[in-house]
């Protein structure tokens, strides 16, 4: 039977523009050197994640054939390929994800690249549950990449981005919790104000606060990505018209992080999995952590000072490692990105 001929998405001008419209990159296998072209310019290609600090990580992780591994946050796949490129077909490697969408395309991505369910057990679960994962096994390696992926800010229907107008989501698990449309009806103005200050410390909290919680009080609604904005850069209308530009955009980063933060309770979940994480390592086990706001850092930052003064962990990173230069200017996404790690002891 003659196969059906799929048409290209069809877009106004001469380049898509949307992240639906653009179709080669949804495809990076079949049009790898259009993708290459993206990448080489420092853009990540819509619909894909590009792996940070790779290289750092395996040189901390010390991956060996026949080891045990968990890949805490699977994403698009990248450090995972490499991981079970380092294992060579022998030993296992679990990996979870806590968003469905995303984890069915990339389970179908890796089996298409060979890697069979011998060598790669995927689950759809929190890192949080680090403890049942695999219970009764102990891994040699653990790598959690606390960042949100490309993939999720790049398309308007998971409302994590300000930039294009969509659902004021925020879920990395859209099939539970509430969305950030339902958090923000369910703060008052001061209790709106204190998340943002904890969460990212937002210098225009009481004013951002102020703005969305008055749209409530006038019987208003703010459902999409769009709204949010809108009521930020009214909030900030007061700074100089030099200034203001600029000013809106980090308050908006930091306004949309702090809701993502609470709506999918990360810090938690960082505090659970950092809690059970030398009791599921073997003696010498290595864990390599991502973080990516301060925040993050700081929490897993104590946690291995604590833990190592305890005598659970044997070596923990005194400073953390960022991406070189040459990375940033390649994945400018890479340029908060720090890494620190932790050895059981024996």
């Amino acid at each position: 039977m003659e196969q059906e001929h799929k048409r290209r998405p069809r877009y106004k001008g001469t380049h898509p523009r949307t992240f639906q419209e653009k179709y080669k990159e949804h495809d990076p296998e079949k049009y790898r050197s259009d993708v290459e072209k993206i990448i080489e310019s420092g853009k990540t290609p819509a619909g894909m994640h590009i792996p940070i600090l790779v290289d750092e990580i395996l040189e901390v992780l010390q991956i060996q054939p026949g080891q045990t591994g968990y890949d805490a946050t699977l994403g698009y796949g990248g450090h995972t390929r490499r991981m079970l490129a380092q294992l060579q077909g022998q030993g296992h490697l679990y990996a979870t994800d806590v968003d469905p969408i995303e984890m069915e395309k990339t389970r179908a991505r890796l089996a298409s690249a060979g890697f069979r369910p011998e060598l790669l057990t995927i689950q759809h679960r929190n890192f949080a549950d680090v403890d049942q994962v695999a219970p009764g096994v102990l891994f040699d390696f653990v790598l959690a990449d606390l960042g949100v992926s490309s993939m999720q800010i790049d398309d308007p229907t998971r409302g994590f981005t300000f930039k294009q107008d969509g659902p004021l989501d925020l879920r990395l698990d859209p099939s539970s919790g509430v969305t950030a449309t339902e958090r923000l009806r369910q703060l008052d103005q001061e209790e709106l104000e204190n998340l943002l200050v904890e969460n990212s410390d937002e210098p225009y909290a009481d004013r951002i606060a102020k703005a969305v919680i008055q749209v409530f009080r006038r019987g208003g609604t703010v459902d999409t990505t769009r709204q949010l904005y809108a009521l930020i850069e009214g909030a900030l209308s007061f700074l100089p018209a030099g200034e203001r530009k600029e000013a809106v955009k980090k308050s908006c980063q930091r306004t949309f992080q702090a809701l993502r933060i609470d709506v999918n309770s990360e810090f938690e979940v960082l505090y659970a999995f950092l809690d059970k994480l030398p009791h599921v390592l073997k003696p010498g086990g290595r864990a390599a952590i991502l973080t990516f706001h301060s925040g993050e850092d700081r929490l897993v930052k104590q946690a291995f000072r604590q833990q190592y003064r305890e005598g659970l962990y044997s070596d923990i990173a005194q400073e953390v490692t960022r991406p070189s230069p040459q990375e940033c200017r390649r994945n400018p996404r890479a340029h908060s990105t720090k890494l620190r790690w932790a050895i059981r002891a024996k």
